[in-house]
């Protein structure tokens, strides 16, 4: 098994949390049951851990996961049981599914993630397409991928409030793409399920409203468990009005960054923390790691470099960043051979299905990781994480993936409350 080792010894308060949430296993699982009662889980959705060994917590949610080859696939019944549960309840009668795509037709690595979300679909029963908004797929096209499987992009067409390839009419249209280029008039007003919601994609989403959700998630939860919320939650901000090319807004941006480091330097210096403070500041929308910055002062972020201006200006899709959040930077010290490394757990509906280590041999503990160089460990889970080792040690690696599925449960709690609240008042559904 392939279980990172964690730098800092664990006898703090991580030990100290990972042993309070497995004695809590039937409190916390009776807890989530109720919850899901009342939110509906997104489809799908993949969150990014940090474990800096006093402190576990969610520092990304992405509702268009573009990782699904990197699973162990002795975990492929575990996402099939899911699709089939999601199902119940969104379609029960669904045949069909139209899946889109991203249009980056050329990267290998995410095609084989396309395949890979193919495969499972078909596996829990379903008649699967591939539709795609790529301007240049007006036919047909088939792609190989590196493993040597093809598949078979279409052009979309647009019936009345239906989308269909060639005829073939879904019950359910599923988004593999974020939507960062803006939502087009295709998908819009649909009559057919679609999952996620338009809204939940980048050209509407915003990583503070996801935040702001799981500020209330991680509180109820740290009170159901009488922990510290700040254990499971990094402190954050807003600042808007930012132009990085004409440095409007600058000096509210440090300010901002300074009460970031100021909160956590208070929280440090409670907890006796030797590591020094540092916030990553970070374009409200958009995945991919683009428009990124870590800092340890404020002024850092004043005076930026025109190399320094161009990287935080423009994200996917050529989205220009006018306003940003500031989040407390949480380290990261696991590590795969002297590697930096941080868990990304996947769900499907309201359960995780598996996971990788995001591991970058040229990054630091208090770096992002999802840039150029990185590759993928899986997480092989030696059982699934919901069935913790009750039995033995808190940092076992069954306890330790317990854990991170507790915490990322969390951070798909708040997308579901998060997708909720942001929901537009014309598509709003009567409670």
């Amino acid at each position: 098994m392939t279980v990172p080792h964690l730098a800092t010894a664990l006898t703090g308060p991580i030990l100290e949390l990972e042993r309070r949430i497995l004695e809590a296993q039937p409190t916390i699982e009776c807890w989530f049951r109720g919850q899901w009662q009342e939110h509906t889980p997104p489809f799908y959705g993949s969150v990014d851990l940090r474990n800096a060994g006093f402190k576990l917590a969610p520092v990304d949610m992405n509702l268009f996961p573009g990782g699904f080859n990197n699973l162990n696939p002795d975990f492929t019944p575990l996402c099939v049981q899911a699709v089939m549960s999601a199902l119940d309840k969104i379609c029960p009668d669904a045949r069909g599914l139209l899946l889109i795509p991203e249009n980056h037709t050329r990267n290998t690595f995410y095609l084989q993630n396309v395949a890979a979300i193919t495969r499972v679909l078909r596996l829990a029963g379903l008649t699967v397409r591939l539709g795609s908004l790529n301007p240049e797929i007006t036919r047909p096209t088939s792609i190989e991928t590196p493993d040597g499987g093809e598949l078979l992009l279409e052009p979309i067409s647009r019936h009345g409030n239906r989308i269909m390839v060639d005829g073939f009419d879904p019950c359910v249209v599923l988004l593999n793409n974020d939507l960062s280029a803006g939502i087009p008039a295709l998908l819009q007003n649909l009559e057919q399920t679609l999952l996620p919601p338009l809204h939940a994609g980048w050209a509407v989403r915003r990583k503070t409203h996801h935040f702001a959700a799981y500020d209330g998630v991680a509180n109820e939860f740290a009170n159901l468990l009488k922990i510290d919320p700040w254990l499971i939650n990094p402190y954050f901000g807003h600042v808007a009005g930012l132009d990085f090319q004409s440095r409007e807004g600058e000096e509210q941006l440090a300010a901002e960054v300074e009460r970031i480091l100021n909160l956590t330097r208070m929280r440090y210096a409670e907890m006796g923390i030797t590591e020094t403070p540092y916030a990553v500041v970070k374009a409200n929308a958009g995945t991919y790691g683009m428009g990124v910055m870590t800092v340890k002062d404020p002024a850092e972020v004043v005076g930026l470099n025109r190399k320094q201006r161009n990287k935080m200006a423009v994200v996917k899709e050529g989205m220009e960043v006018s306003d940003v959040i500031v989040q407390e930077g949480v380290y990261t010290f696991e590590t795969v051979n002297a590697a930096v490394a941080e868990p990304v757990v996947y769900m499907m509906d309201r359960y995780v299905v598996g996971g990788f280590y995001r591991v970058h041999t040229g990054r630091g503990s208090d770096e992002n990781l999802n840039a150029p160089g990185m590759h993928f460990v899986p997480l092989a889970f030696a059982s699934p994480c919901s069935t913790p080792d009750c039995s033995g040690l808190p940092d076992t690696p069954p306890n330790r993936f317990y854990a991170y599925g507790v915490v990322s449960r969390l951070a798909l709690l708040a997308a579901a409350r998060e997708i909720e609240q942001t929901t537009p008042a014309e598509v709003a559904v009567p409670v």
